[in-house]
Order: C-alpha cells, then sequence, then structure tokens
C-alpha cells in the first residue's frame, strides 16, 4: 500500500469511527466495528503519519472507550495521548483534548480526583488553544464533562 493510500485510509477509518461513535443505536456487531475502525486508523496513522496523528488516534480510541463504557482502556489511551503530546512538544488543541481525554476517561473510571484534576488542566491548556473556533469547540466538548 502506498502511503497516500494509507493516510486516506486512516483518515476514511477515523471518520467513520466517528460517524459509529455518534449514533445512539448502534447494535453490539457495530460496537465492535466502532473499536476496530479507530484501532486501524491509529495503527495506520503510526505507519504513516506524525505525532500529532498518533495522539489524536490515542483521543479516538479513548474517546471510543468512553463511549463503550470501558475507563481502563479510556484511561490508558488518553495517558498515550498525553504523553505523545508531551514527548514531542505538541500543544494548542491537541495538548487540551489530551487533558479533555483524561478528565473523561478517569470520570468513567470512577476515579473523581483524577477527573477533576484533569478537567482543570484541561480548562488551562483550552485556554491557550490560538484558533478561536477550535477554541469553541473545544469548550462544548470540555462542556459535556
Amino acid at each position: 500500500m502506498s502511503p497516500e493510500d494509507e493516510r486516506a485510509l486512516a483518515v476514511e477509518l477515523f471518520n467513520h469511527a466517528w460517524t459509529l461513535m455518534q449514533r445512539d443505536d448502534r447494535s453490539p456487531a457495530e460496537d465492535d466495528e466502532l473499536l476496530h475502525c479507530a484501532h486501524a486508523s491509529r495503527h495506520h496513522w503510526g505507519r504513516v503519519g506524525g505525532p500529532e496523528h498518533r495522539a489524536r488516534g490515542e483521543w479516538q480510541c479513548s474517546r471510543v472507550y468512553v463511549v463503550l463504557g470501558r475507563g481502563e482502556p479510556a484511561v490508558h489511551h488518553a495517558r498515550r495521548c498525553l504523553d505523545l503530546c508531551e514527548e514531542h512538544g505538541l500543544d494548542d488543541w491537541d495538548l487540551a483534548y489530551a487533558y479533555e481525554a483524561l478528565a473523561r476517561a478517569h470520570r468513567l473510571a470512577g476515579d473523581d480526583a483524577e477527573a477533576a484534576r484533569n478537567s482543570a488542566l484541561a480548562r488551562e491548556a483550552g485556554d491557550a488553544i490560538h484558533d478561536p473556533e477550535d477554541r469553541e469547540h473545544f469548550e462544548e466538548d470540555l462542556a459535556t464533562l
């Protein structure tokens, strides 16, 4: 597979996972499809993307696990997202969403103290998002915690 084809596949899988995630009427088979799409997208971004793509893939995996009600893997992937942000100096909305993912995952996992700590860090990082539209979108997501 060419790098261009692999990038296109990673995008397609990411977008399909997002579409499935937004549906309230998923079947168990569609829940499985959602999980596999998110992981497959992350895998392909790991081969052809930069650190920002890998971090965003980890964010999506975490969000999928939250949607599926599985706290431990949600926390794991949120931590990986933050690790990638810190390792590669990713900031702006990547960093804000890493903290958002940790807050959401810890809340699901029942760790209210870590959820609150990461929510505060997400708010702080969100205030530093340069693009007003990106910041507004982030604030809308953060309000759903």
